[in-house]
């Protein structure tokens, strides 16, 4: 049990670390990321005004039949990237939010940049 504690706070300690550096706007959003072992958001976030402008997950009706794998995090990165070019948004800045630059987190990020958002 103490382990899982010492995780959750360099997890923490790494998500303040990056938030202290990561700022959004309204021309270029934080994408910020969470992924649980179900289920996986993301939200592009508007730091200034504290607002979401778009967001996505795996618990959208459109989207559950998606797992949360490396392929099926694809689907929600490539829609992510529809929602934010209906809304003229074509840069953003990526928020890991502590987790490690791999798996998941990465093909999410691959699909959005093919989706034609950069980084």
């Amino acid at each position: 049990m103490k382990k899982l504690i010492e995780k959750a706070q360099r997890r923490q300690k790494r998500k303040l670390r990056i938030r202290s550096i990561v700022k959004g706007s309204a021309e270029r959003p934080r994408l910020s990321v969470f992924a649980s072992n179900k289920h996986f958001y993301c939200q592009a976030i508007d730091d200034l005004s504290g607002k979401t402008l778009a967001s996505v997950s795996d618990l959208e009706k459109a989207l559950t039949e998606t797992k949360i794998n490396v392929e099926g995090v694809k689907a929600l990165g490539t829609e992510l990237g529809k929602r934010l070019k209906e809304k003229k948004i074509t840069t953003a800045v990526f928020d890991r939010n502590g987790f490690r630059y791999h798996g998941v987190i990465k093909s999410f990020a691959d699909a959005i940049r093919e989706a034609g958002i950069q980084f």
